[in-house]
């Protein structure tokens, strides 16, 4: 009974531990993207998306983009001195993130 006991306490230790763990940086960054359009938060997560992730990785962490199809653009509330929107754009290809940048978008 006691060696039960023991694994029971190990068991709810370790589901306390998993579930009181931090987001990741990145995911982190998302949602605050996603909930106030910032500049700084998108900044963040165009520097810390690995290339050659799936575009579903991508939507997850900054929600539904402006698809191009050959690409996938995140804008914010601010234009540049060009006069064009400011946002991110993450190049596709193969279903897979090949390029990332962010600045202004004149197209």
């Amino acid at each position: 009974m006691r060696k039960i006991s023991n694994y029971f306490a190990v068991f709810i230790l370790l589901s306390l531990l998993i579930g009181c763990a931090e987001k990741p940086e990145i995911e982190t960054y998302g949602a605050h993207y996603q909930q106030h359009k910032d500049y700084k938060s998108l900044q963040k997560v165009v520097e810390l998306m690995k290339l050659d992730v799936d575009t579903t990785y991508v939507k997850k962490i900054l929600g539904e983009p402006i698809d191009m199809g050959f690409d996938y653009r995140y804008l914010i509330d601010s234009i540049g001195p060009k006069g064009c929107s400011i946002g991110a754009v993450f190049h596709i290809s193969e279903g897979k993130i090949d390029d990332k940048w962010l600045d202004e978008i004149c197209e």
